[in-house]
């Protein structure tokens, strides 16, 4: 079965946009036919994270990816048996320290904690990250599941209504 092939959303084209009046901004004197360019896609969780974590930032907040998995714990070793090596053991992954159900992005927008759990196709949210929803919601932080780029900056419109875009003149 063939997957339909990706059509980037306007949002992602504006976001890609952003990025090199950013980086502009940030390096004044880079020629132009130097600047890379910055491609972003939405179609996957690794993706969206980025536009979403970068699109915060581009527009005036702080914003970080959570890593929620554990550590790899190697109980590998390798011998030399008869000239040929030979390895005995495991990799295994041990328990993460993060708190169970974290989201995947940790923002500060407008001076409110807000917490994005990014979730791509039918993937839905765990028992565990609905109670760290409702503790975070409890506490009088903003909750959000990113399905997608679009409704997110529109979520992000409708939400810091007053916050700076990129290119507004409170950003300089």
């Amino acid at each position: 079965m063939n997957k339909p092939r990706y059509q980037k959303p306007q949002a992602v084209k504006d976001l890609e946009r952003q990025a090199l009046d950013h980086f502009c901004r940030e390096h004044p004197d880079f020629p132009e036919y130097a600047i890379p360019s910055q491609f972003y896609r939405d179609d996957t969780a690794n993706g969206l994270t980025k536009c979403i974590v970068d699109y915060i930032r581009y527009n005036g907040g702080q914003a970080e990816r959570i890593n929620t998995m554990g550590r790899p714990v190697d109980t590998r070793k390798t011998f030399d048996v008869a000239g040929c090596q030979r390895q005995v053991g495991t990799l295994r992954w041990g328990k993460s320290t993060s708190t169970p159900g974290s989201a995947d992005i940790s923002a500060t927008i407008a001076g409110r904690s807000v917490k994005i759990e990014v979730k791509i196709g039918a993937d839905l949210q765990s028992e565990a990250q609905r109670r760290y929803q409702a503790s975070i919601e409890r506490a009088g932080g903003l909750y959000f599941i990113a399905k997608d780029f679009t409704t997110f900056v529109e979520w992000y419109g409708e939400t810091f209504p007053n916050e700076m875009t990129y290119g507004d003149s409170r950003n300089h």
